[in-house]
């Protein structure tokens, strides 16, 4: 009765203020299900280098081979002012107008910073380095408001993966709790001003700590607590994740999805760049090998634990990130051996989770 309760809340609070029709976009409902999500920001740059992509032998694009799967939703980073145009504001919203054409949600995970922010790396943007805070302040308003006001995403995080916080050193959540949460706040209330409809991520990376990062925030105005989940990083006990996201959304009354998360179907690669997860040591063993139907049984178990704890549902990190730079390349892909295409750029049996 729980579930059903918490179930009905979550509906209520993340579909009341939707006013956008069907036939604009797939939104999550009890008849279409939750979010199934792929990242796919790395597509761009794959598909300048015309690198072609297979279902059942006939070449087609990502876009149309996972949506015929059942995705309904594609997330893309999105940096500040990169080196090249990958992640940038012009390619990701280029990118999004695509995404919006096939009536897919659009999901944008701004990262703030000129390049990849994680729990390791929350670099502020060269631009704003300089700024006083409350001049940093007005520019996070400003950018973000633009973002939404120019891309229209149907979801968006503030931040990626801000366990140490946002911005740093400025918006260190251990040194400079409340500047992390004033910073928070000013970027949520310029997606509040902007589009009322676009609902709002927090995420954080893994879900060990997580309850005392979301009780830091307790008092900030988002919709959905996102969390990554890689066995490698962040514990190989599927039980304690599922428990865990039971837990958060009991505690706080919000639902929670797995933002990011991925699974090998093979230790070997395709070139010479070096894999981030490439050992048996690094799996969830004996019960998912790396294997194609080890890889599908993985993604399916955690499209089970989002059901069953009535969480809002999933995003696949890199689906779509094979080699692309040649069989020797050393500044090739580190995943493609967790893509959903294989090293001939066939889709994976993995990808049925989505159905």
């Amino acid at each position: 009765m729980k579930q059903i309760t918490l179930h009905i809340i979550f509906l209520i609070i993340l579909l009341s203020s939707c006013s956008k029709s069907e036939s604009e976009t797939i939104l999550p409902t009890e008849e279409n299900g939750f979010i199934k999500g792929a990242d796919l920001s790395f597509l761009p740059q794959l598909e300048e280098l015309s690198i072609p992509f297979y279902d059942k032998g006939v070449q087609s694009d990502v876009l149309n081979i996972l949506k015929n799967q059942g995705m309904n939703t594609v997330r893309l980073r999105l940096w500040h002012t990169p080196q090249n145009s990958n992640s940038s504001f012009n390619e990701v919203k280029k990118f999004a107008e695509l995404i919006k054409t096939q009536n897919l949600n659009l999901w944008l995970s701004i990262h703030y910073s000129d390049t990849w922010a994680d729990p390791a790396h929350q670099q502020i943007p060269e631009a704003w380095k300089n700024l006083n805070f409350e001049t940093l302040k007005d520019s996070v308003y400003n950018y973000t408001s633009k973002i939404v006001r120019e891309i229209k995403p149907d979801y968006i995080q503030i931040g990626n993966e801000i366990n140490p916080g946002i911005l740093l050193p400025v918006g260190d959540r251990f040194e400079q709790i409340e500047q992390f949460k004033e910073l928070l706040s000013i970027g949520i209330n310029a997606v509040r001003d902007t589009d009322p409809n676009c609902k709002i991520m927090v995420h954080h990376a893994g879900y060990s700590n997580a309850e005392s990062f979301y009780n830091d925030l307790k008092q900030l105005d988002f919709d959905i607590m996102a969390l990554s989940y890689y066995p490698i990083w962040h514990g190989k006990s599927l039980s304690e994740l599922k428990s865990s996201i039971n837990h958060l959304q009991t505690q706080f009354l919000k639902p929670v999805i797995i933002a990011e998360t991925a699974y090998p179907f093979t230790l070997d690669w395709n070139d010479w760049t070096n894999n981030i997860v490439g050992q048996e040591d690094q799996l969830i063993l004996p019960n998912y090998p790396a294997t194609s139907e080890g890889q599908k049984k993985y993604l399916l178990k955690i499209k089970d634990i989002c059901n069953e704890v009535d969480a809002l549902g999933f995003c696949y990190w890199g689906a779509e990130y094979v080699a692309f730079d040649g069989d020797e390349s050393k500044n090739g892909s580190s995943w493609e051996n967790q893509a959903l295409f294989d090293f001939n750029n066939e889709l994976l049996p993995a990808a049925e989770a989505f159905n």
